[in-house]
């Protein structure tokens, strides 16, 4: 599996676990301010696609992870 990979697979993860953690009728609701942790990574995906740098991407990279294309 390669960086460009995981970074999808755990923002994707992200995204479902705030929001089924942030929306009232959620069974598993805690707090609607989880809804900002959503956008939070949100931004982060739209930042990367316009500059082509992920930090965690980056990280995944020194740790080892091959790099995709």
């Amino acid at each position: 599996m390669s960086t460009w990979q995981i970074v999808r697979i755990v923002a994707g993860s992200f995204i479902l676990l705030s929001l089924a953690l942030g929306l009232p009728g959620s069974p598993v609701f805690v707090s609607s301010w989880w809804l900002a942790f959503t956008a939070f990574v949100g931004a982060n995906l739209l930042q990367s696609g316009f500059t082509r740098w992920c930090l965690m991407e980056s990280i995944l990279a020194k740790l080892g992870v091959k790099r995709g294309d």
